[in-house]
């Protein structure tokens, strides 16, 4: 199966923005002052888990696309 130049150019893409997005994520509930990311004693909650469980998620599912997109790419410079 072959992929289209602007379907991989966007699976790329959207590999990339994952990234971005969860670090950002990861990075602000790292720092995390409000109290819901960590209790007062300093240890993770309940809230954190789950977030820092989603963006590992997130980062598997956005590498798996991203590698899609690019090598739908790589296949089409092959053949061109």
């Amino acid at each position: 199966m072959k992929l289209s130049r602007p379907l991989s150019w966007f699976l790329l893409a959207f590999g990339v923005w994952s990234w971005v997005i969860w670090v950002t994520f990861i990075r602000n509930l790292w720092k995390d002052g409000s109290g819901l990311a960590f209790d007062d004693a300093g240890d993770p909650t309940a809230y954190f888990w789950v977030h820092l469980t989603l963006a590992v998620v997130s980062f598997v599912l956005g590498t798996a696309i991203g590698v899609i997109g690019l090598r739908g790419l790589r296949a089409l410079r092959r053949t061109t």
